[in-house]
């Protein structure tokens, strides 16, 4: 098993940036690809970005694209969301998933609320 815990969540205003961790333990040596969603009240859930564990090849959804930054560091099993120019529509939970084929596991979520 995986656990992934993160952190770095809080309260900015717009045009603010922030940075998101993600903290990978256990079995990282079988993850193959980290990501990051986020769900806004009354919304699904929303992918962001993912990085390949090994490869280090990034994906974006084209809405953060420009925006977001993702990134690892795989001597401390971490992974990392710079986001930049934050706007009020960024308020939301932010998770971090790290894939196990076939498995998924899950952070408990970090809030950013993003003030206009």
């Amino acid at each position: 098993q995986v656990q992934v815990v993160e952190s770095g969540g809080g309260l900015v205003q717009a045009g603010e940036t922030l940075k998101l961790s993600c903290l990978a333990s256990g079995r990282t040596f079988s993850v193959e690809s980290m990501g990051w969603f986020r769900q806004a009240p009354g919304k699904e859930r929303e992918w962001l970005a993912t990085i390949g564990w090994s490869s280090g090849r990034t994906y974006y959804a084209d809405s953060v694209k420009g925006r977001f930054t993702i990134s690892k560091d795989n001597a401390k099993d971490t992974v990392y969301l710079q986001m930049n120019n934050l706007k009020p529509e960024d308020t939301a939970v932010y998770y971090c998933k790290a894939q196990v084929s076939p498995a998924q596991y899950w952070g408990q979520g970090t809030q950013v609320t993003v003030s206009s």
